[in-house]
C-alpha cells in the first residue's frame, strides 16, 4: 500500500510541473548567478516552470539554430542575437538592452603582482614568464572578442596572443585563474567579483573595445515567455543584476544589428 501511495505522490508531483507553462531560457554564462536570482524572484510571482541553460553566447546561439528549444535568449554580446535575426530565427523587434559589463585583468589572489601598466609589453612577459592569459575564445566568446580589441587597440597582441589559453566561456577563463593554472586572465568585472580567489590588477578603458552589452531576445509569440522577458526588464529585475555588478542605466544605448 505504502508503495502505490508513494507512486501516486511522485506522479501528481510529475503532473504538478508537466501542467505548469515551461519556459526555457538560454543564458551567457556571466550571468549564471543573476539569472539564478531573477527566476527565484519571477517564480515568486508567476506560476511558469522555468529552465535555464548556461554557456557561451556563441555555443548557445548556434544550439538554437539547430533548433534547441529556447524560448528566451539573453546573450553577452550583440553579436549573437544578430546571428539569430539574420538566420530569421529571432525579431529584431523583440531585442531589448538590458545590461553592460567592463573589461577586467585578473590575477590569482596569492599573486605577489601589485600593479600592472596594460600597454606595457615588458609587464606582460615579466608577470606572464611561462603561464598563460586565461581568455575566451578570441573569435568567438563575447569576452574573447572584447579581450582582443582590447589588445590590439592598446598595441600588445602581437606579443601576447602565442600565450592565449582560449576557453569556451568565461566562467571556464575564471578558473584557470581561480586555481593558479593562469597567472593572469581577462574576464567580466562581474565575474571576479564573485570569488576572492582572484583580485582585479586593472580595468580596461570601454574605448579599448566594443560596449559590453546584453541584448534579451523573445524568440516565439508565448505568453509565458513574454512574462519572463517583461520581468527581467522590471525595476526588481534591475535591482538584482546591479547587486551582482551588472549596469543597467542603458540610457539612450540601442540594439545595433
Amino acid at each position: 500500500m505504502k508503495k502505490i501511495i508513494l507512486c501516486l505522490g511522485l506522479l501528481l508531483s510529475s503532473h504538478s510541473v508537466l501542467a505548469k507553462d515551461t519556459v526555457t531560457i538560454y543564458a551567457a554564462s556571466s550571468m549564471t548567478n543573476a539569472v539564478g536570482d531573477l527566476v527565484e524572484a519571477y517564480n515568486q510571482q508567476h506560476d511558469s516552470y522555468i529552465v535555464t541553460v548556461f554557456g557561451g553566447s556563441s555555443s548557445l546561439a548556434r544550439q538554437i539554430e539547430s533548433g534547441a528549444p529556447a524560448d528566451v535568449f539573453l546573450s553577452a554580446n550583440e553579436k549573437w542575437v544578430s546571428y539569430l535575426v539574420e538566420k530569421k530565427l529571432a525579431d529584431i523587434d523583440k531585442v531589448s538592452l538590458i545590461a553592460g559589463n567592463q573589461l577586467v585583468l585578473i590575477k590569482p589572489a596569492s599573486s605577489p603582482t601589485q600593479s600592472f601598466k596594460l600597454d606595457q609589453k615588458q609587464e606582460w612577459n615579466k608577470v606572464l614568464d611561462d603561464s598563460r592569459i586565461a581568455v575566451g575564445n578570441t573569435d568567438s566568446v563575447p569576452v574573447g572578442i572584447y579581450a582582443k580589441e582590447a589588445l590590439t587597440n592598446l598595441g600588445v597582441w602581437s606579443d601576447v596572443k602565442s600565450k592565449l589559453a582560449q576557453t569556451n566561456n568565461v566562467r571556464s577563463a575564471l578558473a584557470l585563474v581561480e586555481r593558479g593554472e593562469s597567472a593572469l586572465g581577462i574576464v567580466y568585472k562581474t565575474d571576479a567579483l564573485l570569488t576572492d580567489k582572484v583580485e582585479m590588477l586593472q580595468s580596461f578603458e570601454p574605448s579599448l573595445h566594443g560596449a559590453i552589452h546584453y541584448p534579451l531576445v523573445q524568440l516565439n509569440d508565448k505568453l509565458s515567455s513574454k512574462q519572463l522577458v517583461d520581468f527581467i526588464q522590471s525595476d526588481e529585475a534591475r535591482s538584482i543584476l546591479n547587486k551582482y555588478g551588472f549596469r543597467t542605466d542603458m540610457g539612450n544605448e540601442k540594439f545595433a544589428q
